[in-house]
Parts: C-alpha cells; structure tokens; sequence
C-alpha cells in the first residue's frame, strides 16, 4: 500500500515493506519506485525493511516543488528516514546516488551506509568533446538527454532508456508503456527537464565530509559515461580514504538494478550486513 509523508505543501509517495533494519531505495530522474521492482523481494527475503520512495516530481509524489537538486532530493530522504525513525542505508541510484551522499554527509546519524547506482555524484564537463568522438555509445547518449534537455521530448527520452538498458527485462515493454504513460502526466516531463538543468557540483563538495562506508556501483555498458569505472574511481578518490569501494557490472548500462538485479543484490547485501546493526 502506498504511504505518503508530507513535506511543506508536497507530499512523497513511498511504500514500506518487511522487517529489520531499514534500507531506503531512490531512483533516479524521469523514473518510478518501480524502478527496484526486482531488488525489493531480495532485500527483505534478507531481514530488510524497505522503504522504497518515489523521489520528489515523480510517480506518484507531487508535481510541485521548489527545486529539484540533489539538495533538495537529499533533504527529503533524510526527512524520510527520520520519519520512520531508525537510522538506514539510503540506495540511490543516478541523481539520487548524489542525494545519497550529500544526505550521508549532513545526517551522519541518520545515514550510516550510502550504495551509489551508476551516480551523478561529481561535477562533470559540460562538453566532453573527446569522448563526443571517440564513444559512438556516449555520443548517441549526450544527444537523447540533449533533445530531451532542450525540447522536452518523450520520444528521445525512451530512445535514451533503450540505450541505457542493454540487456532488457522480460517485462521491458509493460514498463517502459508505464514509463510513457506516467511521463505523459501534467508536469513530468518539465520535473524531468528541471533534473537535467541541475549539476552534481553539490553532491561532490559534500564527498569528503562522508563519515560512512560508499558501495558505487557502475555498468561497464553505461552510455551516460565514456568511462563508468574511471567514473566510480573518481568518486572513490574524492571519499575520505577507506570509505568506498567499486564495483563495475560487465555489459550493464545505467539501470544494473534492473538490468541485472542479481548482481546488484550479491553485491549490495554483504555491504549491507557490516553496515547496519540489527537490534
């Protein structure tokens, strides 16, 4: 059952499943809490509660906010988990890895464990030219999330999620007619845009406060990078050092977990055991 937490005149629309300590899931922009609709079963099979959200202008929650940055997104889910009143491991994937990380390092009480799924959580170039000409990948990538950018359009934005998910779900076609379909709402596609305005600079300049273990998690196969794991390495380089570790998913794009659900969960559930107490 959906559960809604309200935040100033908004509200956050999140579901609350299984018992244990407490794992919150993000998605990332123009996506759903569907999104983790393969790791969910896992985490609490394991003794996991999860608090799956969608994250602010998306699903279900409301449409109208101040801002979209991952400040802002941080700021939700660290009222999320001091609502349901236990400290968590916040799991967030691409604009959320970097709210992850800005809500680790300002709720250190709150968030003791950060996994960060093929993240935006570090500046980038604003055009990286070399990598326009040597990544036909990149390159068909940059220009999708370009069209979308600029214009808006639902089309190039399914035609950057066919490039992003190389290895397809066996329910691709129903959720990609639900991604249309949610995406067509009155005021998606503008949340979206707003997402894509915002820069990763904040989430960067909070790295070296992080006090808690970082699990990043990148595709080999991500279109979002010339480079996905020189990518995690950078945000390694940026965490005070041993906090963070790598690890890269071969042919996986941008969505590991729902690409490669498997993966991500062997992954992510021997992270989780060292870093939440069960009590």
């Amino acid at each position: 059952m959906t559960q809604h937490l309200s935040i100033g005149t908004s509200t956050l629309a999140y579901d609350l499943v299984g018992e244990g300590p407490l794992v919150v899931l993000a998605h990332g922009m123009g996506d759903t809490r569907r999104s983790y609709r393969f790791l969910v079963p896992g985490l609490v099979a394991a003794g996991y509660r999860v608090a799956n959200v969608d994250i602010r202008g998306c699903g279900e929650s409301s449409v109208e906010w101040d801002g979209f940055s991952r400040t802002d997104i941080a700021g939700d889910l660290v009222a999320l988990v001091r609502h349901l009143g236990r400290p968590a491991v916040v799991v967030g994937q691409s604009i959320s890895g970097g709210a992850a990380t800005i809500a680790a390092a300002t709720a250190p009480e709150l968030v003791v464990g950060v996994v960060e799924l093929a993240p935006f959580t570090r500046k980038q170039p604003m055009l990286d030219v070399s990598g326009l000409l040597r990544s036909p990948r990149y390159r068909k990538g940059f220009t999708r999330l370009a069209q979308v950018l600029a214009t808006g359009s639902l089309p190039a934005w399914t035609r950057y999620l066919d490039l992003a998910v190389p290895t397809k779900p066996a329910d691709w076609d129903a959720e990609l007619a639900r991604t249309v379909a949610t995406m067509s709402e009155a005021g998606r596609m503008k949340v979206l845009q707003k997402m894509c305005q915002t820069s990763p600079a904040d989430a960067g300049a909070q790295l070296a406060d992080v006090r808690c273990p970082v699990l990043v998690v990148e595709g080999s196969a991500d279109p979002d990078w010339t480079d996905p794991r020189a990518e995690g390495e950078r945000i390694l380089a940026d965490l005070p050092e041993g906090l963070g570790e790598l690890a890269v998913i071969e042919g996986a794009g941008h969505y590991p977990h729902t690409e490669t659900p498997d993966e991500v969960l062997a992954l992510t559930l021997p992270f989780l055991a060292k870093t939440l107490t069960r009590g």
